[in-house]
This record gives structure tokens, C-alpha cells and sequence, in this order.
């Protein structure tokens, strides 16, 4: 059998991380009696599951490595698969990031593999240009985003990614495959047009600066447009965590503040089985303890 060279697994890798693609990279790092792959040898396994490139053995490695894969990239935590015959099971089960897997060749090897995630770097995307919109920008580099900015920059400097002058030039570009964070902070510049292009795609966070009573008012106009309520209430309004934030830049902190909580969260709501009491930052509290008892399904 032909093994996929290291070569074609970096070239596969470099297309993969230009386009965007969430995908796992498995390094077999140790192995004890008979297996058929060797320490070094390596695949990339899609967020489907699918190996699109390199060879780890057959079937028992495959469907146990496309599983730790699979829930790598959605958790964006790395884990060590260790394989072993059903007698050797649990050593290691007391050990973290480790998933035990059942070896049932009859061969009776061993394997530890590491299957690392690659995702793309969260896209956070700002409407507006005013004070809050450019502090928000600021610092959203210091918590790895890529940065899109929506709205004119009149003074140049806006140190953004991808700049877009409106929303309908903003649509008319395809978004990327990264998770998205969207703050509308146009503050009376062209907000209802704003919020219609930021609900008019999936976003893991969305939240709107401006009061509850502003952004209920310019919920009527969006549902006549043909909005659900049911979009409408995914939104964080007003946006960011209470801090009792005055100026802009404490006011973006509050917001980067309530969507790192958000982003966090995420890979612990699979652990405990959906969100604690709707508040994603119940979980963080609890998930070292186990989760509170107002589970939702």
C-alpha cells in the first residue's frame, strides 16, 4: 500500500488553513507490539469525519480517530487517543484530554495518537465607525480575532482585515468559514440597514449598542421586513456585560468581555447537556463542579 508522503499532507494542510476549513491533524507519537502505522505518520480528518489526507491503520484506528476528530474541532480542545486491547483499558482513564479507544484486531497493539484542531481564528465584524465601534476594533486583537469593520473611515484608521464602507458591499462578499461575533455600533447611523445585513446570516454572537427600548422599536420595522422574532431574540441588546461602562472604551470592554464568555462557553455546553438556566457563563461557573440543576435540553 502506497503511504501518503509528508509532503502531500502539508500541501493538503496549507489549502485547507488558505480556504478557512476547520480540520484535525493525528500524529500517531507512540505504539507498542504489532500495528500497522508508526510513530510519525500523520492524517487530516475533516469536520465531517472524512480523511482527506494520510493513513493511520484500518478500520479500529479510523473510526476511533475520526470521532476524537470530529469533537476536537467542535470543541477546539485537543486530545490524546490512546488505543488499546479491551485487557488494557483504563490506565489511563483517570488522566485529562485523553479518550480511550478499544482495539479489537486481533493484532493486540497499542497506539497513542494526537489529534490536534485547526480552525479558523474567530471573525469578529463591527458596524459602525463611531467611538465605541474603533475601541471595539482596538482590542479585539489582543483576544485573536480577525476584524471586519463596517462603516466609513473618514480619519484611515481603521487597522481592519476586511473594510467595507456599507452593508450591502459587506453582503456582497462571502463570509468566511470561521465562527462569527457581529456588534452593530453604528449608534444611530444607519442602524436599522446594519441589523438587517448582521441577522441576514449565522452568527454565534450578535449583539446591538443601544438601549432596550431603541432596538425594541427598531424590532417592528424588522419584523415587517420579514425577520422572525425568533432572530430577533438571539440578539444581545444592549450589548455587553454590566460594568456600569461610561466611556467608549470602557464600553467596548464590556462588550469583548460578554463575547469571550460567550465563545468559552461554547465548548462546555455539549459536556453538560445544554445551556444551565440560559446563561452561557452559568456553565464556566459551574463545569468544574459539574453543572447547576436547571438543565435545558
Amino acid at each position: 500500500m502506497n503511504r501518503p508522503s509528508h509532503i502531500a499532507i502539508d500541501k493538503t494542510q496549507e489549502q485547507l488553513r488558505a480556504d478557512g476549513v476547520p480540520h484535525a491533524v493525528a500524529t500517531v507519537v507512540r505504539t507498542l507490539s504489532s500495528t500497522a502505522a508508526k510513530p510519525g505518520m500523520k492524517a487530516i480528518i475533516l469536520e465531517s469525519g472524512e480523511f482527506a489526507e494520510g493513513w493511520l491503520g484500518g478500520g479500529c484506528v479510523t473510526s476511533a480517530v475520526r470521532r476524537a476528530a470530529k469533537t476536537a474541532i467542535e470543541t477546539g480542545e485537543a486530545t490524546l487517543v490512546c488505543l488499546r486491547p479491551e485487557e488494557l483499558l483504563g490506565d489511563d482513564a483517570n488522566e485529562t484530554m485523553v479518550t480511550l479507544a478499544r482495539n479489537g484486531c486481533p493484532s493486540k497493539g497499542s497506539m497513542d495518537i494526537f489529534v490536534e484542531p485547526v480552525v479558523p481564528l474567530p471573525e469578529l465584524t463591527v458596524y459602525g465607525s463611531g467611538p465605541v465601534a474603533l475601541a471595539l476594533a482596538q482590542i479585539s486583537r489582543a483576544f485573536g480575532f480577525t476584524l471586519t469593520m463596517c462603516g466609513n473611515d473618514e480619519a484611515g484608521g481603521l487597522d481592519a482585515d476586511r473594510h467595507f464602507v456599507s452593508p450591502n458591499e459587506l453582503d456582497q462578499h462571502p463570509h468566511t468559514n470561521a465562527d462569527r461575533y457581529i456588534v452593530v455600533a453604528t449608534q444611530g447611523g444607519g442602524d436599522v440597514a446594519a441589523l438587517t445585513s448582521a441577522l441576514s446570516g449565522a452568527a454565534v454572537y450578535m449583539a446591538f449598542v443601544g438601549s432596550r427600548r431603541k432596538f425594541a422599536a427598531y424590532g417592528q420595522k424588522l419584523l415587517a421586513a420579514g425577520i422572525s422574532q425568533q432572530r430577533l431574540d438571539e440578539v444581545y441588546s444592549p450589548a455587553g456585560v454590566h460594568i456600569n461602562a461610561v466611556t467608549p472604551e470602557e464600553i467596548a470592554l464590556s462588550i469583548m468581555a460578554e463575547i469571550v464568555k460567550v465563545r468559552r462557553a461554547r465548548g462546555r455546553r455539549e459536556a453538560v447537556g445544554g445551556w444551565c438556566c440560559r446563561d452561557p457563563g452559568c456553565c464556566l461557573v459551574f463545569a468544574p463542579y459539574g453543572p447547576c440543576q436547571q438543565i435545558i435540553a
